[in-house]
């Protein structure tokens, strides 16, 4: 093996395994260092092993999905963006769908063919890869131009000489992934900042047992609000605090698309805080439609409230907001009070789960935080603290929600990394 090279990728997950490909396309002498016996291993674990890709929509909405932090993503997905993304795979042999939600899958449903979609691609283009091979050090060489890495793996150390390192070593979350947050320290040591660190797209814990009994249950669409309050109950502004879609009741909390896209808003809060959950358990149908039908229901029906309400929500959860409204008994619709079907009425259209806090990065699917953005430039992902060291991915202070847009961010920086390295 050589020990000079044109760019060391620092981390074989889907920002660095892209970026090799690009890089080495140019004729660049590239070569990726992954820690894990297997490259990709993320993208091998995600979507339930069935990967989604990205998301199938414009560059503006996935720079949208990721709040302010997006507006960075805009000129690198001009140089990759989703549709481009599903013509390299189905360049590479990877036949794409489209799902209702607007999530791209590979036609087989197996998250390998997307992993080795991409190492085929580099290794096509002559880089080379090398798993099992963990990074001790990336630092400015001694020698004053370049960078020196020393890495070592079972049987082997070894210095190498880059002239551009890229870092995407991703972040803190799927420990089981081999991310250990080693990128964030070498970032630091070399000028960067690095945004406080918290786990996301992570489920949510509730202490309160009505949750629990209602493990297992699904709503196909809901729409959940994280709502924050300080102790003495003044309420904290949060970004991307709401989620429309899928919602899981869990026998520790909550779960599903929507429930983990609003969990960077609880994770490390205060313990003193005020955390809850509201859910529109109808978000389709207005305050005054549902009290409308509440009251053609009574004219017309003599049937258990729940019975009535199991209509529109699972009879389990109507049983539940009973149950927690303080109804004694199942009462019918002839002889439901004002008082009640009022309460009934704001409980479906605001349900509140009180939220203890979030199941941490064990579970996070993503890592919230990270490089300052102001301090990378993304027309080539190269540091403004630093020339010659680039980042892409994860590493970023950038997270998106469920739905691919991750994916995307990670394809289209580590592409416009390989744009530039060497």
């Amino acid at each position: 093996m050589r020990t000079r090279w044109d760019a060391i990728v620092v981390g074989g997950g889907a920002a660095g395994l892209w970026a090799a490909g690009t890089a080495a396309e140019r004729n660049k002498h590239v070569l990726v260092l992954e820690k894990n016996n297997k490259a990709g291993v993320k993208i091998l674990m995600s979507g339930g092993t069935r990967c989604n890709i990205t998301h199938n929509c414009d560059n503006r909405k996935i720079a949208e999905a990721f709040g302010k932090q997006g507006r960075v993503l805009l000129s690198v997905l001009s140089r990759l963006s989703p549709q481009d993304v599903v013509r390299e795979f189905e360049a590479e042999g990877v036949a794409t769908k489209v799902e209702e939600t607007g999530k791209v899958f590979p036609v087989s449903d197996h998250a390998i063919d997307v992993r080795d979609a991409v190492v085929r691609r580099l290794a096509r283009h002559g880089a080379e890869l090398i798993t099992g091979c963990a990074v001790d050090s990336v630092r400015p060489s001694s020698s004053g131009e370049g960078f020196d890495v020393t890495a070592h793996t079972i049987s082997s150390s070894f210095e190498l000489w880059s002239k551009t390192v890229l870092i995407t070593t991703g972040g803190l979350s799927y420990r089981e992934c081999g991310t250990t947050g080693d990128g964030y320290a070498w970032a630091e040591a070399m000028g960067h900042s690095i945004v406080p660190l918290r786990p996301a797209l992570t489920p949510l814990v509730s202490n309160a047992t009505w949750v629990h009994e209602l493990s297992g249950l699904t709503l196909d669409d809901a729409l959940v609000t994280a709502h924050l309050a300080s102790e003495n109950g003044a309420v904290i502004k949060v970004e991307r605090n709401a989620s429309r879609g899928g919602f899981l009741w869990t026998h520790t909390g909550c779960s599903g698309p929507t429930a983990m896209n609003v969990s960077r808003c609880f994770s490390d809060r205060d313990e003193k805080d005020q955390l809850s959950l509201r859910i529109d358990l109808l978000p389709k149908e207005s305050l005054a439609q549902c009290e409308q039908w509440l009251l053609d229901e009574s004219h017309k029906s003599n049937r258990a409230i729940s019975t009535v309400l199991s209509q529109k929500i699972p009879k389990r959860l109507a049983v539940s907001i009973l149950g927690q409204l303080g109804a004694v008994h199942d009462p019918h619709m002839a002889e439901l009070p004002r008082k009640l079907r009022t309460q009934i009425l704001e409980t479906i259209k605001g349900c509140s789960v009180p939220i203890q806090g979030t199941r941490g990065y064990p579970k996070a699917e993503v890592t919230a935080g990270g490089v300052a953005l102001g301090e990378v430039n993304f027309q080539d992902m190269q540091s403004r603290k630093h020339p010659g060291l680039y980042f892409a991915g994860e590493i970023l202070d950038l997270d998106g929600p469920i739905g691919g847009f991750n994916f995307q961010a990670a394809w289209s920086t580590g592409h416009t990394a390989g744009l530039h390295l060497g």
